[in-house]
């Protein structure tokens, strides 16, 4: 869950008190910040079970997958923490730096607290990052996955749900979707 905190602050104050704060993680948005909660077990193994395959699928190729510990900044006044995000920059590689720059792959693992947000503002924030090639959505109500594609100016929508193959056309990988659902408890169709 994103807690806002109302008053403005520059990115200097806000890169300032994310990386002082050793509990929590803030987002910054056009000169406000929020407090990132933690998530479910859930929320946590499909994040898990998805790094893992997607790293051992890039294995020595020229792209990274990097948790959620690390800031992405999608444009001078957005920064925000993917669950997941994979770069293939040369300059996100170098050095110790704690912010990627050029991310081609973004996940979001929705929860009921995120999921307006993930959908709606960043989003659109992410849409505007000219290295974002795809936006991957997943829920943990129900065995689902939203992807969004970057094709020229447009954006194409595909969505797997229990037993497909999810296609991420940005890194050129196919996963069962059981996959992604390994040693969970989401249910294959959302509850009633």
């Amino acid at each position: 869950m994103a807690i806002r905190r109302e008053h403005w602050i520059s990115l200097e104050e806000y890169l300032k008190i994310d990386r002082a704060s050793p509990d929590v993680k803030y987002e910054y948005m056009d000169g406000h910040i929020y407090a990132m909660a933690g998530g479910t077990r859930n929320h946590a193994r499909v994040a898990m079970n998805l790094g893992t395959i997607i790293d051992t699928h890039l294995g020595d190729r020229p792209c990274r997958a990097y948790s959620s510990d690390v800031r992405v900044q999608v444009s001078e006044s957005k920064y925000f923490f993917p669950d997941l995000t994979v770069t293939c920059s040369s300059e996100d590689m170098r050095g110790d730096e704690d912010i990627i720059y050029f991310p081609r792959l973004i996940v979001e693992v929705l929860s009921p607290s995120t999921e307006t947000r993930d959908r709606g503002k960043k989003f659109k924030a992410y849409q505007k990052c000219p290295s974002v090639e795809e936006y991957v959505l997943i829920k943990t109500e129900c065995q689902e996955v939203e992807i969004y594609n970057r094709q020229g100016d447009i954006w194409t929508y595909r969505q797997f749900g229990p037993g497909q193959e999810v296609e991420l056309l940005s890194i050129s990988l196919t996963i069962p979707i059981a996959a992604l659902y390994s040693r969970t408890d989401v249910p294959e169709q959302e509850p009633d």
